[in-house]
């Protein structure tokens, strides 16, 4: 079976619940469109069990892209003497990463060895813009935040990373002509949507972040082979 998940927000336990309910074994694909990381306590816990996975496909989400610029720099001591080489484009990223909940990543983080820090590091780095499958002969575009300047001519090689997982997508009209082809996406909670934390299917999109860290949000799973939909 092929499953999708997206913005987990370091809620450990609700990930583990899912991959219980769904029951999730070694046949199985989880493609896990991104926001993994800030806001719960545990994001980087989840990563490293991802990691062990190889049939776990990680997408590209902005809290991973604003981790990734940080961390790779917060890593080394910071002291008196080296603060003042820290430039302002940094200091700017780093600010508007804790606006939005990457505290919590950056006190996981320092909890960690040298060696484990470098393997999240690294595995951040391959994660991938989109990802593209295909069951019961529907085509399922995967990708974070959307399909930023959507164009139906544009190749999706040629889309920028900000169009890919800052850009929210018109729900309100189908992007492609044919019957066949669906963008699912995460970034937008559906409580703003729709005022509901279940999936949402419009217009061939369906948006799976249903808030797992709000308060009356869920972590939300899709079964592609079904379309049977899992909550915890």
């Amino acid at each position: 079976m092929i499953y999708v998940m997206s913005d987990i927000h370091g809620e450990y336990q609700k990930y583990i619940q899912m991959l219980e309910q769904i029951a999730f074994t070694k046949e199985d694909t989880l493609y896990v469109l991104g926001d993994v990381v800030d806001r719960g306590e545990y994001g980087l816990k989840i990563l490293r069990d991802m990691m062990l996975r190889s049939n776990v496909i990680p997408i590209l989400g902005n809290h991973e892209f604003m981790a990734a610029n940080c961390l790779t720099w917060l890593k080394r001591e910071i002291t008196e003497e080296n603060l003042p080489t820290i430039d302002h484009d940094r200091l700017q990223g780093l600010s508007e990463w804790m606006d939005v909940g990457g505290m919590t990543t950056i006190r996981e983080f320092k909890t960690m060895t040298k060696e484990e820090q470098d393997d999240v590091l690294a595995y951040l780095l391959e994660f991938s813009l989109y990802e593209e499958v295909s069951v019961n002969e529907k085509r399922y575009i995967l990708v974070h935040g959307g399909l930023g300047n959507f164009d139906p001519a544009k190749e999706l090689s040629t889309y920028t990373l900000d169009e890919f997982i800052w850009e929210r997508p018109d729900y309100t009209k189908a992007y492609f002509s044919d019957l066949y082809t669906y963008v699912i996406s995460g970034h937008t909670p559906t409580l703003y949507i729709t005022g509901k934390a279940t999936i949402v299917h419009a217009h061939q999109h369906i948006v799976i972040d249903c808030g797992a860290h709000l308060p009356t949000g869920r972590l939300a799973c899709l079964c592609l082979d079904t379309m049977k939909e899992f909550y915890v």
